[in-house]
């Protein structure tokens, strides 16, 4: 079984989400759907990056970085075409 981190764009506010699931395609699902309190007024959302880890902690690790300032450089820096044709 994998652990994905995820990021979301926000077409609402451009703003990104990260996350965490075991099931990438069910946790998308939801965000779209409105069922995550988190991004239910952020809609609508677009999956922008992912990655996929075998071992939980791993994904939990990688999750917590992008969630810091670092981890936003890292985001913004790697995406920098995509976020730029978006905003």
């Amino acid at each position: 079984m994998f652990h994905y981190i995820y990021i979301l764009f926000s077409k609402k506010d451009n703003k990104l989400y990260t996350g965490f699931t075991n099931d990438l395609n069910r946790r998308y699902k939801e965000h779209t759907k409105g069922l995550v309190r988190s991004t239910k007024e952020r809609r609508p959302l677009e999956l922008i990056y992912f990655e996929g880890y075998k071992n939980e902690k791993d994904a939990r690790r990688r999750e917590n970085y992008l969630k810091t300032g670092w981890g936003r450089s890292y985001i913004n820096k790697i995406l920098t075409e995509y976020l730029k044709s978006k905003i």
